[in-house]
């Protein structure tokens, strides 16, 4: 289930929330009751299976490393 994070306007304290992609974009609580809350834009982090980095393309790679001349 995807996690949305949202801060708070009247306090200022950041949070998450677990629900399906479908509600989205209903508005969520802060964990102290306020309402006028705002979601925030996440960034995503893609690793491999050992937690390192997912190896790059070499320079001027674009769909199968240039050798194809696309």
């Amino acid at each position: 289930m995807p996690r949305y994070d949202y801060r708070c306007r009247a306090c200022g304290d950041t949070f998450e929330v677990s629900r399906p992609m479908a509600e989205a974009s209903a508005p969520a609580s802060c964990p102290q009751g306020h309402t006028d809350t705002v979601k925030l834009l996440s960034t995503v982090a893609v690793t491999g299976r050992d937690g390192a980095s997912a190896p790059r393309s070499p320079a001027g790679g674009g769909c199968c490393g240039g050798a194809c001349g696309c």
